[in-house]
């Protein structure tokens, strides 16, 4: 991590929850990737997607980064709906430690219990977590910019794990490490690495059981009224910006943009998300009463902060890349002719 005095704001929030990183991983070796290996990682990968929506399993794990951990408890299950005889799928993830904050699901419905704001509702066929989502849906979509190489086997938790890594085609991304259970195909370690075998982010599961019947927290939420849905329509997704973004990593798309406000300082600012299938970035924009800035950064493991200024206006990109490309994006911005600024 780089240390500065930032300046600014939106740097200050991201630190809040930051920490420097230093631990070191040992190098990836060059790795010839055969069809073989690539097949037995798909089969592999497809085997922990239908785990992850058909098993019912309490786990605990924790994400460790920056020399600190977070730890989690996640229950998964399926069960019937009395009601019209449908398959249910329920789903809580609660970070331990400090404050309260609870992600529950009931089929397309998450709802999030937080400190900062009152509990609310959104439709959504999966959680927002340290997992990334798509361990649970169709891994293929990653196969035009990454690499999926089975390694071998290895012990995690006591039990047999299959090695898979998950490698970038280009220099813009971070690799994935990821071992299965050889028994359930559930996911039991994850590490996010460099290029050059820097350990950056991992997570690590502490208690892994799977049983044949519905736990009692999972009955529980069953039961629950959830908060109100709150209204994310297309529209207010699909925000029309007065700037645009020339240049991403291939493979990444537009899935929304909006104008919301940060938490601190109550100052609004204009936002675009895209995201690869795996990897999310987000990018800012927005009024800074500097004239010009040099680019700041900083590292909350193996997410990454980077700023600019440029005539009053700061741009901020936040994402799991290397600041090379993080930087290629703030420069890249442009603002559309006869919109003006933020």
């Amino acid at each position: 991590m780089k240390f500065l005095l930032f300046k600014s704001p939106f740097i200050q929030y991201f630190l809040i929850c930051s920490f420097s990183v230093f631990t070191s991983f040992s190098a990836l070796s060059a790795t010839v990737k055969s069809d073989s290996d690539s097949n037995i990682a798909e089969l592999s990968f497809e085997r922990l997607s239908n785990a992850l929506r058909e098993l019912n399993f309490s786990t605990s794990f924790v994400v460790v980064k920056n020399n600190q951990a977070e730890p989690y408890h996640w229950l998964h299950g399926n069960t019937k709906n009395t009601a019209s005889g449908n398959q249910v799928e329920l789903e809580i993830l609660a970070l331990l430690n400090g404050p309260r904050r609870d992600i529950l699901r009931i089929d397309n419905i998450v709802s999030y219990i937080e400190p900062e704001y009152a509990p609310y509702s959104i439709t959504s066929s999966h959680i927002s977590g340290p997992i990334p989502a798509v361990f649970g849906q169709d891994i293929s979509v990653l196969k035009n910019n990454y690499h999926f190489v089975s390694v071998g086997k290895s012990r995690v938790l006591g039990r047999i794990a299959q090695l898979i890594r998950i490698v970038p085609k280009d220099t813009h991304r971070f690799g994935y490490w990821v071992w299965l259970d050889q028994q359930s195909g559930l996911l039991l370690k994850l590490a996010i690495i460099t290029r050059k075998g820097q350990l950056l982010e991992q997570i690590q599961f502490t208690h892994l059981e799977i049983t044949d019947n519905l736990s009692e927290h999972l009955k529980q939420l069953q039961a629950t009224d959830l908060p109100k849905i709150i209204d994310t329509s297309t529209k207010q997704e699909e925000t029309e910006l007065a700037w645009q973004v020339n240049w991403l990593p291939s493979g990444f798309k537009k899935i929304k943009s909006n104008i919301h406000r940060i938490n601190t300082s109550k100052q609004a600012v204009e936002f675009m998300l895209f995201n690869d299938g795996l990897v999310d970035i987000s990018v800012y924009v927005n009024p800074s009463k500097d004239k010009q800035r040099a680019i700041e950064f900083a590292n909350d493991g193996a997410t990454l902060v980077l700023n600019k200024v440029i005539n009053n206006v700061e741009v901020s990109v936040v994402g799991k890349i290397p600041v090379a490309s993080a930087n290629q994006i703030v420069n890249s911005v442009r603002f559309i002719p006869n919109h003006g600024t933020p």
